[in-house]
């Protein structure tokens, strides 16, 4: 038998890209035609952060709720936990992400949306449309076909990403910081096995964490008008 310290890291995945490719085609069968709704509402929360009203982070709030708990049972339990089984572990922080959203989106008036243009808002709105309509087509430019679009609501990915742009955008920053770190530890567990998997665009999990994060330390930007 081979020693230890011969194995190399992804020695220890359970499951080949492949495998891993299935579940969004899989996903997405089971699924259908519930893409578009997602997609229909994630342009809503678009249109909030672009035009916010005394309404949009409520809006927003609830709408991201939703597809982190939705996510954490049809998606992570249902479908990845049987291949992955420590993905177990992570489904209550996706639940706990939910509760955050419901308790901060609703906590004295709900969050501040920037009404101003400046770094902070144009990265997290950047962030947002990556998720909602570049991430997507990322299955088209990986070979996979639309059948294995990962899209917003309905797969972590995604969800992590445009998570990761309105929290970089918020008022106040602590409530920002807070709804922060369950994204970033997804996009950090979502990079590392992509890497492991020699899956391409295994970088836009990272990326995506880097430039919330460049963004809610960026200065002097008002919440706003």
């Amino acid at each position: 038998m081979s020693e230890w310290w011969t194995y190399r890291p992804e020695d220890f995945l359970m499951f080949s890209l492949r495998t891993y490719e299935r579940l969004f085609v899989l996903h997405n069968q089971a699924l259908w035609p519930l893409q578009a709704l997602a997609l229909m509402l994630g342009g809503a929360m678009l249109f909030a952060l672009l035009r916010p009203r005394p309404w949009s982070s409520r809006l927003i709030t609830a709408l991201l709720a939703v597809g982190w708990g939705f996510v954490a049972w049809a998606f992570l339990w249902q479908r990845y936990v049987p291949i992955n089984w420590a993905i177990r572990y992570l489904v209550p922080l996706f639940v706990l992400q939910a509760l955050l959203l419901i308790a901060l989106g609703a906590w004295k008036g709900g969050l501040d949306l920037p009404t101003r243009w400046g770094v902070r808002r144009a990265l997290g709105v950047v962030l947002f449309v990556h998720a909602l309509a570049l991430h997507p087509l990322m299955a088209l430019a990986t070979g996979r076909g639309l059948l294995g679009a990962e899209v917003i609501g309905l797969t972590p990915d995604p969800l992590a990403i445009a998570s990761l742009g309105v929290a970089a955008l918020v008022q106040p920053a602590r409530y920002g910081w807070i709804l922060l770190v369950i994204p970033l530890l997804w996009c950090l567990v979502s990079s590392a096995t992509l890497q492991l998997l020699a899956a391409p665009g295994a970088w836009l999990p990272m990326l995506a964490a880097g430039l919330a994060l460049l963004a809610r330390r960026w200065p002097g930007d008002s919440p706003s008008a």
